[in-house]
Order: structure tokens, then C-alpha cells, then sequence
């Protein structure tokens, strides 16, 4: 427990020194590079759509996500649209403006079949003839009426200065209580979209679908200064528009009146132009298309109605908190930076990163789908924050690999193994400086005899025979991701764990063994003729604690390897002589490799070590009921069964009867009693 505190205590003391060595390598001026790029990638995450470019791209996705999820209604039964059309302006022969005598008497109609109110969206803004007659149906109404007003100030492109003062006039002498001014200002994006609803200017009037509602049961406080998105609907079908719409020489005749009462009565009715080249605006359906009807523009009395009818729905989209915008774009800027530390394979960093753009795009359309307002919310943001992060963040990155790379080459001279090398190449970091404690897997092999050949042998021969020895025997090592640690003679020491340890080092030690005792075997097929006899390859491998570090002078340091556990896999290397075994492995090595390879070697007391060792030997093309009978055998001689230590070694015997090292075990177990270890002198 003391142990685990300790190291949890210098965790964060080694990352300091990490991220000090980090910075020193990239240098102030790139340190300050990055981070003024990360604040900027924090800038568009957050403010995408203050610019240009990317709120063209916000305005695309917002407009899919609204046309998308726009709710489908059957014909809305509480506002109806009146209508002057291009076959009314041919009836009047009068364009602009519009006919007024026909709009006096289509309110005195609406007036009589007892609509609850209505807007008109036609700007009386310059003098007509038949100007008292509508002045005298709007003084006989008894039903709320909302008169267009607009000013110069805040639409300059609908009036100018003398027509707002024309149509203040005409305000003014037409007022009554139940005739008043509302505001029909529509603003758009800048793309000439109207996605939201348009601000409350000081010295307007109430918008028109407020001033409807201001009065009644229907008023909602809370959109006297909303701005958030208008609330479009699709029809259920497209024979059922979202509205009624009456052309207004249709309610104007008497005789034709009564026929759409049922359209009027208790309904709030808005009055305006359709006209192909007039007061249309476009709108979210504009670029998707209306999924039902295929319109693209809208009239501007449909906007009207739209937020006319959000409003009575008290349908108010609250956008996310401030807080919750600020944190998405942290973590979008963070996961670009995370992302760009990851040391994987290029297609999981593909995976993760498709995945990340992914969610960024869909996460708006799961908040819009829960009912908030996403309008404003910055999906291309996140996604270019997220580009920036990872471009600052692996560019850093690069330089200081550059300089890392730059400091492994000089060191190259003071490392001998190829394997170390390669580690301070791939990651400097990952290599202590210095000695420490690792559980690593400890590897010896020797090559039996080979030091009474070189009495036999010409040098020039023995050391041609060594080098491509110890090539072989190097080579595997490598191939199987062990650290060389030194070369004693014929000797070959390793590890695996250390600098670097991966959950399967086991499994490649017990491979790297075995395959260590084949190549030696090669190499004996392989020696010239004329050369002596050569010996067996034999290995030891134990796992267990060492101390793992750089060691040596300031001239010349070796990465090696220090301890019992070193010591141990010498002695199981010398073992296999007397157990008539090529490769032996401890059972702590053989339980965290993973593998199923070996046979029972019995319990030994090695050379110079008063602990008993359970020795294991892996034969992977041995039929897995010997070994398994070889395991019983062991089994029965530690409870202490003799006749049953008999009986199973005599089966072992009829199946392995040319096999030294399980004779030897045979013999050894029938020497010793229940459990007893063997003494190696």
C-alpha cells in the first residue's frame, strides 16, 4: 500500500517535469503560437454565427433542422388569410395600392360574421380616393382592427420619410378604440431568410400578432421581446393548407360572403397581398423545399400568421443556458486537442474523429428535436474549433518530436541495444533516466558447449560461427518486442516490460524462448562442415522484480537490468542441464503468459537459492492428453499419491518413452515424496 501512495504521490511531480521538458523543446514563441491559435479555435466554437463565412453554413444546417423537424398540423382553425390576388387586381384594374373600396367592404363582412380580430398588412401610406370610404367602414367596426404601420427608421426599404408621414395621417384620422396601429416589421438573416422573429423597436407599435393577442386570454408576456426562431409548420396534406385563404373579392360580395363564414366567425383574420413579385420572404423551407406542398417563399401575412400562431401555442423555444454554449465549445476545442495527443492507429484516429464530427452535427439536432431553440447555436463552429485545436495542438506536437528525435540521435552512443534505441526514438520520455523498480519477464540463454569449441576452432572460425549466432538469437528477440540487454560470451540476456510494457509481454517472452531454442537448433544445421559438434541453445525465463535503468559512467552508460529476478533465469537457464529440458519457465512466467504450451517440470531447488521453484517447459506441438497426464502426475506427487504418481507416470511412459526430460521427471517424482522439491547441486 505504501508503495502504490508513493508512486500515486509522484505522478503529478513526473507530469510537471514532463510538461516543463515539453515547453523548454517547443519554445516560448511556439507555446505562444498555440495558444493564440487555441483562443481562437474557443472564438469560432463559440461566435460562428457573427461570421461571414461560417453563418452561411449555420443558416444551411439551422434551415435542415427546422424544416425537418417542423411540426405537420392540419389546417390551423384560428386564423384565416385574406387575400388580394393578381385576378382581384385585375377585377379593380388597381396594383398598388391596392384597392381600398374592396378591403372596406370585406371588414364591414368580417365585421358582421364576428371575427375575434384582425391585422391588416397593407401600408396606407399615400392618399387614395376612395380613402373616406374605408375610413368609414374601420369607424364602424366593432371588431378589434390593427392598421400596417411602419416607419423610415426601421424599414427604409418599404417607406420612405413622406410616405411614413402620409400614413400617419391616414392613422391618425382613422383611430378609433377599436382601431389601432401595429408594427408588421419583418427582419431577415443576412441571406434574406426570416428565420426569427424581429425586435421590439422603441416607437413601434406592438407587432401584429402581439397586438392581437394583447388584450385577450390568448397574450403571452414572454414574446414581448422574444427574438428567438419563428415556429413554421407543414401541412398534413396538401390539400389542407396550414391556413385558410379567402381572396378578399370573395368576402367583399355579400352574396358570397355567408359562404366562408365558417372561415371568419371567432377567427383572427389577416389581411394581405399575394402577389408572385411582392412581400414574399423566403425561409427554412426555402432551401430544403416544403416537404408536403414544395413552396419555397412565403407571403408576408403567412409570416405573420406563423408567429400569430406560435403565439397562441405559447410555443417559446428557449435557447441553451450561456453556460452550456460556453462548455460546448470547450469541449469540442478540447477534444481537438485530445484527439491530436492520441497515439493510435491511423484507422481508430479516423474512427474517432469521424465519430466526433459526427456528433457535432447531430448533437443541434437532438437539442432542437427536444424543443430548443438551436438557432445560434454553433455546430460549424465546433467543428472548425475543432480543426484549429487538433492543427495547434499536433503541430506542437511535431516540433517537439523533432527535437526529442534530435536528442535520441546524439544518445545513440551511450545505448547499445537496438531495442532502447528505437524506444528513445519512438517516445524519450518513456525511458527512465534512471534506475527503478519494474516486474519485468527475464530472459537467459547459452549455447551448451560452445566454450570447449573455442579450444577446438580457429578464432577466425569462432567468430563467424558467434556473430551469426548471436544475429539469430538477437533477431528473435526483436521480432517478438524483447529489450537485448547484453551479450556474455554465447550468452544472450533480454527482458520484456521495460522501457515500455504491453499487457501481452508474457505470451511474446514464452515465444521469444522457444523460438530462441529453433534458431539455435538452425544454427546447428547451419555450422560448416569440418566444425566441431555445436550444443543445444538452452533458456531460462522468470518473471519477477528488477531494477531497470541506465547504469554505468558519464563515458559510457548501458540500459540493463538488475536483481533476483535476473538471477533466477540464470538458474533456470543452468537447470535445464540437469532436467535434460531445453527451455525452462517459472510459473510465474508461464500463468501471466496467456499460453497453454507447457508441461510440468516438477519443483526444483535451484543452485545458490533456498526457495523451491515450479518449473514449467513449453512444447506447444506436444498432444495436449500427455500434458495433461504429466499434470496429473505432478498433482497426485504433491498430495502425496504415490500409487498414483506410479500408475500416471507408467501411462506417461508408454507415450513418451524416447522423451529425456519427462524420464527425468519420471524418475524424479518417483524419488521424491509429496511435494518434495528436487535439489539441483
Amino acid at each position: 500500500m505504501g508503495e502504490q501512495v508513493k508512486a500515486l504521490s509522484s505522478g503529478p511531480s513526473e507530469i510537471g517535469r514532463s510538461a516543463r521538458r515539453s515547453f523548454r523543446q517547443l519554445g516560448w514563441q511556439r507555446v505562444g503560437v498555440a495558444i493564440l491559435l487555441l483562443c481562437l479555435a474557443l472564438y469560432f466554437a463559440f461566435n460562428s454565427w457573427r461570421l461571414p463565412l461560417l453563418r452561411d453554413a449555420e443558416s444551411a444546417l439551422y434551415d435542415i433542422r427546422a424544416a425537418n423537424f417542423a411540426p405537420p398540423t392540419d389546417t390551423d382553425k384560428r386564423v384565416t388569410l385574406v387575400v388580394y390576388t393578381a385576378d382581384t387586381n385585375r377585377a379593380t384594374g388597381q396594383i398598388s395600392p391596392v384597392d381600398r373600396t374592396i378591403l372596406a367592404k370585406a371588414l364591414t363582412q368580417i365585421d358582421a360574421l364576428g371575427a375575434k380580430g384582425v391585422g391588416i398588412d397593407v401600408l396606407f401610406d399615400s392618399p387614395q380616393d376612395d380613402d373616406e370610404v374605408l375610413r368609414a367602414s374601420l369607424k364602424a367596426m366593432k371588431t378589434p382592427v390593427y392598421l400596417a404601420y411602419a416607419d423610415n427608421r426601421t424599414n427604409p426599404e418599404a417607406i420612405t420619410y413622406e410616405q411614413e408621414q402620409d400614413l400617419k395621417a391616414f392613422m391618425a384620422s382613422a383611430r378609433t378604440a377599436m382601431v389601432k396601429p401595429a408594427s408588421i416589421l419583418l427582419e431577415t438573416d443576412s441571406d434574406g431568410v426570416a428565420r426569427r422573429w424581429p425586435r421590439q423597436y422603441a416607437g413601434l407599435p406592438p407587432l401584429l400578432s402581439l397586438a392581437l393577442t394583447n388584450d385577450g386570454a390568448d397574450a403571452d408576456g414572454r414574446f414581448a421581446s422574444y427574438t428567438g426562431p419563428i415556429r413554421y409548420r407543414v401541412p398534413t396534406a396538401s390539400d389542407r393548407p396550414v391556413f385558410d385563404k379567402i381572396p378578399i373579392d370573395l368576402l367583399a360580395d355579400p352574396e358570397t360572403a355567408p359562404l366562408v363564414a365558417d372561415v371568419v366567425k371567432g377567427r383572427y383574420v389577416l389581411i394581405g397581398g399575394d402577389f408572385s413579385d411582392f412581400d414574399q420572404f423566403d425561409t427554412p423551407f426555402t432551401r430544403t423545399g416544403n416537404p408536403v406542398t414544395g413552396e419555397t417563399r412565403m407571403i408576408g401575412v403567412e409570416v405573420h400568421a406563423s408567429m400569430l400562431a406560435q403565439l397562441l401555442d405559447k410555443a417559446w423555444k428557449a435557447p441553451p443556458a450561456e453556460w452550456a454554449r460556453v462548455l460546448a465549445a470547450l469541449i469540442a476545442v478540447g477534444l481537438g486537442a485530445a484527439t491530436a495527443l492520441l497515439q493510435v492507429r491511423t484507422w481508430v484516429l479516423a474512427l474517432a474523429v469521424i465519430g466526433q464530427f459526427a456528433a457535432f452535427l447531430a448533437v443541434p439536432f437532438v437539442i432542437e428535436r427536444a424543443g430548443y431553440d438551436t438557432l445560434g447555436l454553433p455546430a460549424t463552429g465546433w467543428l472548425v474549433g475543432w480543426l484549429i485545436a487538433y492543427t495547434a495542438i499536433s503541430s506542437s506536437l511535431r516540433a517537439i518530436n523533432a527535437a526529442q528525435r534530435e536528442f535520441a540521435q546524439g544518445a545513440l552512443g551511450k545505448y547499445l541495444p537496438r531495442s532502447v534505441a528505437a524506444e528513445i526514438m519512438r517516445n524519450p520520455d518513456r525511458l527512465s533516466l534512471h534506475g527503478e523498480k519494474r516486474e519485468i519477464f527475464c530472459l537467459f540463454s547459452d549455447l551448451e558447449g560452445f566454450t570447449k569449441l573455442t579450444h577446438a576452432v580457429e578464432p577466425e572460425m569462432i567468430a563467424r560461427l558467434l556473430n551469426d549466432y548471436l544475429d539469430r538469437l538477437s533477431a528473435v528477440v526483436l521480432q517478438y518486442g524483447g529489450t537485448l540487454d547484453k551479450f556474455v560470451g554465447d550468452a544472450v540476456v533480454a527482458f520484456w516490460g521495460a522501457p515500455i510494457a504491453y499487457p501481452d509481454d508474457g505470451e511474446r517472452a514464452v515465444r521469444a524462448a522457444h523460438a530462441m531454442y529453433l534458431a539455435g537448433e538452425a544454427f546447428r544445421r547451419s555450422v560448416p562442415e569440418g566444425a566441431p559438434p555445436i550444443g543445444r541453445t538452452r533458456v531460462g525465463l522468470h518473471y519477477g522484480e528488477a531494477v531497470v535503468g541506465n547504469f554505468g559512467g558519464e563515458g559510457r552508460m548501458q540500459y540493463t537490468a538488475l536483481g533476483d529476478a535476473m538471477n533466477t533465469a540464470a538458474r533456470l537457464e543452468g537447470a535445464n542441464k540437469p532436467l535434460d529440458t531445453t527451455v525452462l519457465v517459472s510459473r510465474e512466467a508461464a500463468e501471466r503468459s496467456g499460453l497453454d504450451w507447457f508441461r510440468p517440470m516438477g519443483t526444483v531447488t535451484l543452485r545458490g537459492r533456498r526457495t523451491p521453484v515450479e518449473v514449467f517447459e513449453p512444447v506447444p506441438d506436444m498432444p495436449p492428453a500427455l500434458r495433461g497426464l504429466a499434470n496429473e502426475a505432478v498433482a497426485a506427487h504433491s498430495a502425496g499419491e504415490e500409487e498414483r504418481v506410479h500408475a500416471l507416470t507408467d501411462k506417461v511412459l508408454e507415450s513418451a518413452h524416447d522423451d529425456d526430460a519427462m524420464i527425468n521427471l519420471i524418475q524424479r517424482l518417483r524419488q521424491t515424496h509429496k511435494g518434495e522439491s528436487y535439489v539441483l547441486g
